[in-house]
């Protein structure tokens, strides 16, 4: 079928894993702890967005999904920097001057250091002082932007921070197996600061997080009522063999893990981002190739996480699909895949208007640093050039293919 004709291409990035020396934030405190990689000047792509946009350009992407630095907008709390927030107005700017359509996130996992010692969202007030905080932005960049998304994968941030306890701010629930389903920074949770109490701290801060999301759908309304906003969920796509109890293991699963959060939060929702990594099958047998995050390699999960989002009958666009893949073997195929997930989607008539692969440069990840290579573009760390992977030209080629009228 015909992908819609102002069909949405491109790739993903946030502030925190690309942009380089933010040391206001709880993730750069941390890293000063030595309780996660330090992340220091990355790929620049603060001061080298303008290359890194030219190339976005050139492999034919029309859009391009970023996110904002809440720590550089707001470094003290109520106090807002005009010089960042024209930083930001400038990266904008050159998006718009490359025909590149921009789709803004409002926060993506770090916290201003202010915010998260004196609480983060276990404050009582968090709901309020986030919505204050998306209203400016959009109050001060909305001419320049229709299309934001107030956070980023909440299930993921509050899992990590309070119940496997390797993120910030390292609260750990103490019947958590140390196998984590994320893979993500295994070493640091010897660390974490152990608990019963810290599953009741999830359930709380999960509930505070869709209570901010719609202060701030809210707020955002109230400055700029014509503007798209979203919130982007992460979609681990459960399911299982024809065993009745594998199938019920994979309902609950989904219950807990999408759709609590989404019928808390779907009617302050313009649209939906779908991110998409990986599938949990119940009394599978099956072995797959792995990425390397150790993840399975199940592209096609895609359409299925599209429709379980599908449920609420908002426009959904994927925000973040992807792989880890160093040597660049797996990664056309994949990138292959998830189109034909996502053009199988529309052509049953759900409503998907954009794709952005994670991610368009290479970049830290998280609590595992920078040896996790994401992106359709390589960063050499140490003389910052830029070098486009074989399997970026592929995704290339499918969206001339299907950008063609």
């Amino acid at each position: 079928m015909k992908f819609p004709k102002d069909f949405l291409w491109g790739a993903a990035t946030s502030s925190y894993q690309v942009e380089g020396f933010n040391e206001n934030t709880d993730w750069a405190q941390a890293a000063k702890q030595g309780r996660v990689p330090y992340a220091g000047r990355l790929a620049d792509h603060y001061h080298r967005y303008e290359e890194d946009f030219d190339i976005a350009k050139k492999l034919g992407h029309n859009a391009h999904r970023f996110s904002i630095e809440w720590a550089r907008i707001e470094p003290q709390e109520g106090v807002f920097d005009q010089a960042e927030i024209e930083h930001y107005r400038q990266v904008l700017r050159a998006l718009h001057a490359r025909n590149i359509t921009p789709m803004v996130t409002l926060w993506h996992f770090t916290l201003p250091l202010w915010f998260s010692e004196s609480g983060g969202f276990e404050r009582k007030d968090a709901p309020v002082v986030f919505a204050r905080y998306c209203a400016h932005v959009v109050r001060e960049l909305g001419d320049l932007c229709t299309h934001y998304a107030t956070m980023n994968e909440p299930n993921v941030y509050a899992s990590n921070g309070y119940l496997r306890g390797s993120w910030p701010p390292f609260k750990r629930f103490a019947l958590t197996d140390m196998v984590s389903i994320t893979n993500s920074g295994r070493g640091y949770k010897a660390r974490a600061e152990k608990s019963i109490s810290a599953l009741f701290l999830y359930r709380k801060v999960m509930r505070t997080l869709a209570e901010a999301h719609n202060c701030a759908y809210d707020a955002i309304k109230n400055v700029a009522p014509e503007k798209n906003v979203s919130v982007v969920k992460h979609v681990i796509y459960f399911h299982a063999n024809r065993n009745p109890f594998n199938m019920l293991r994979s309902w609950v699963a989904n219950q807990l893990w999408t759709h609590v959060f989404m019928r808390r939060t779907f009617h302050k929702c313009d649209s939906i981002g779908l991110n998409y990594y990986f599938h949990k099958k119940f009394g599978d047998t099956e072995v797959c190739e792995k990425t390397d995050m150790d993840w399975d390699i199940y592209p096609q999960g895609l359409y299925d996480a599209l429709r379980m989002l599908w449920k609420y009958k908002k426009p959904l666009y994927v925000s973040e699909a992807g792989l880890a893949d160093a040597q660049d073997r797996y990664r056309a195929a994949y990138i292959q895949t998830q189109v034909s997930a996502v053009e199988k989607a529309l052509s049953e008539g759900i409503d998907v208007f954009g794709h952005m692969y994670w991610s368009l440069i290479d970049n830290y990840e998280w609590a595992l640093g920078i040896d996790k290579k994401f992106g359709l573009v390589e960063i050499d760390y140490q003389t910052l050039e830029r070098r486009i992977r074989p399997s970026a030209w592929v995704y290339a080629d499918l969206i001339k293919k299907h950008r063609k009228d």
